[in-house]
């Protein structure tokens, strides 16, 4: 595919930038057409510059992309969405990252579209923007990228026996990726608790809508074990969970509890 045009319009939002050479900027994004890639705008660290603007990390654009020798090259760009909230609340901004994260970590520059994957990305961005209930948007968000990315959790029945989960607080096993039930759980290690009703958001969130995901809030704020509540618990397990399978740990869950204080 790489040799089929040598310019294409794609839509794409900006992962992350970094200096490049004297002047330039070198985007990392995620786009509709092409998935991952990278691209450089020249001069765009000038003052002068009008590119610069429309190309900040979480921002929504439309670009013109010259093949390079190397490098796709910017030789238009045009903001659709700029996401705002998301840098005027440092919360948000930690929220944000975290989603820009999981997506950079776990994808590569392969030129193929996924439309799907682009949608769950902005359709997030947009629900944080919106300042709705964040912990409901990236919990929606966590799941739905772990199917798309053939990581999809087993949450009914026990990842060891196959056996159908009955209504009891269960185990996770992160290598076996899914609950294990009580009677399994007792002979396997490096095992995580997880309450049936953290599982059962889990369960809604993986099988639901975002509408419909976003009606069961009620009791989120109950307590399980050790007195945490069904939204610690369940981000606990989540990144714990992609810390598993990414084999190191995220840097903006760190970010966003020294913010929280």
């Amino acid at each position: 595919m790489r040799d089929t045009f040598r310019s294409v319009r794609v839509e794409a939002v900006v992962l992350r930038h970094s200096d490049w050479g004297e002047a330039d900027r070198l985007l990392t994004l995620y786009t509709r057409q092409l998935g991952k890639t990278r691209a450089i705008v020249k001069g765009a660290r000038k003052i002068t510059s009008r590119k610069a603007g429309h190309l900040e990390p979480f921002t929504q654009v439309r670009l013109q992309l010259a093949r390079g020798r190397d490098l796709f090259i910017v030789t238009q760009a045009d903001a659709i969405e700029s996401y705002l909230p998301l840098r005027e609340d440092l919360i948000l901004t930690g929220h944000a990252s975290y989603v820009i994260e999981l997506l950079d970590r776990f994808t590569y520059e392969d030129e193929i579209e996924n439309l799907t994957l682009f949608r769950l990305l902005t359709d997030t961005l947009s629900r944080l923007a919106s300042k709705s209930d964040p912990w409901l948007a990236l919990r929606y968000y966590e799941i739905r990228l772990l199917d798309n990315l053939g990581f999809r959790p087993k949450l009914f029945e026990c990842a060891n026996c196959g056996r159908e989960i009955r209504p009891e607080d269960q185990f996770f096993s992160f290598s076996a990726g899914g609950v294990i039930c009580p009677t399994c759980g007792k002979g396997l290690p490096n095992l995580s608790s997880i309450s049936m009703e953290t599982l059962k958001y889990l369960r809604h969130f993986q099988r639901s809508s975002y509408a419909d995901a976003s009606r069961a809030r009620a009791s989120l704020e109950a307590r399980v074990e050790q007195g945490r509540s069904i939204r610690k618990e369940a981000e606990s397990l989540m990144q714990g969970y992609f810390t598993y399978l990414l084999e190191r740990e995220l840097n903006t869950p760190g970010f966003l509890k020294q913010v929280r204080g």
